[in-house]
């Protein structure tokens, strides 16, 4: 009865294989991201209605983003090379503290940010190269072939928790100030978040690479010879097209048909909580080898939402396409 207790026990304790097990770094690593998030999602979502309120122009919106994703596969390899020549923390650690220096610019520059919007996106778009590929570096060394899996759906959720919780609370701040203030206040709790995930990234060594050589250069004749990566490259430029109008389109177009940013932030609670369902599902179910299944069925999703914003632009037209669209996404 003892032997039987101990044994049921040790399986509550240890209920996953020694291999499935998540390591320190990697648990540190999610604790980083969704702090970083946990201020993105705040401060990102805002800056673009931060704009609007202040040119009330969708052109500027779009030309920041456009901006921003032009200088972002620049940042990448200036990055890579980082990565190549000295560690991945390098580039990570970088990205984290320039963003924390690019809000800390927005809120000494204030209404000024219109007048230099393009230095700004300049500014947003290579800091935010530094950090991405510094973390998906660090996403493939701190998980394993056994693991990786289990690893992305707790980022997925961790990550779209601290996305909920942001604008929610952002949008709360914003909408007990008057004027423009409430956003100063949103931009300087983003900035010490981004401050507090550099200081817990310390805790992650650096492990330089024995490979130092970087074959970026090689990238067009790797293209040429491995058709299928060929077609990746090309499905994750349509993927950033996507993310890219993502980014500022939904929130301007909910901020039209309900002019408050507490209600911006309210529903985003709304779509973060679907995708964190999601997210809870595929790390239960979702098989590696069923990956462009998943790809499919997320595509059809997005096209179906898609389809109900070309009648009219209304409440529930973008709220229906963002539900689709928050479901779907983590696929």
């Amino acid at each position: 009865m003892n032997v039987g207790i101990r044994t049921w026990l040790q399986l509550k304790r240890n209920p996953l294989p020694q291999d499935k097990q998540l390591s320190r770094e990697a648990i540190i690593s999610l604790i980083i991201h969704s702090t970083f998030q946990f201020g993105a999602s705040m401060s990102g979502v805002f800056l673009n209605l931060y704009l609007w309120r202040l040119t009330q122009s969708l052109a500027v919106n779009g030309t920041y983003s456009m901006i921003v994703f032009i200088l972002t596969p620049i940042g990448f390899a200036i990055g890579g090379w980082m990565i190549k020549k000295k560690d991945r923390m390098v580039s990570y650690r970088l990205g984290i503290i320039l963003i924390a220096l690019f809000y800390l610019s927005v809120i000494l520059a204030q209404e000024r940010l219109v007048e230099y919007y393009v230095l700004f996106a300049i500014f947003n778009g290579l800091a935010a190269a530094f950090y991405w590929v510094g973390y998906l570096t660090l996403m493939y060394d701190v998980s394993t072939e056994q693991n990786r899996i289990r690893y992305l759906a707790f980022n997925m959720i961790f990550f779209t928790a601290a996305t909920l919780a942001g604008p929610a609370l952002a949008g709360f701040i914003i909408r007990l100030q008057e004027g423009l203030s409430g956003y100063t206040i949103v931009f300087s709790i983003a900035f010490f978040m981004f401050l507090l995930a550099t200081l817990i990234s310390l805790k992650i060594k650096a492990s330089s690479s024995h490979h130092k050589v970087y074959y970026l250069k090689y990238t067009g004749l790797i293209m040429k010879k491995d058709r299928a990566w060929m077609k990746s490259l090309l499905g994750f430029l349509g993927m950033g097209l996507l993310q890219g109008t993502m980014l500022f389109l939904p929130n301007i177009l909910l901020f039209k048909v309900v002019p408050r940013e507490d209600v911006v932030g309210y529903l985003g609670v709304l779509y973060s909580s679907l995708s964190i369902v999601m997210g809870v599902f595929i790390s239960k179910y979702a098989q590696a080898s069923k990956a462009r299944i998943y790809l499919a069925i997320s595509t059809i999703g997005y096209l179906i939402g898609a389809t109900l914003l070309l009648g009219s632009i209304n409440l529930w037209s973008v709220v229906s396409f963002m539900i689709l669209y928050s479901i779907f996404s983590p696929l």
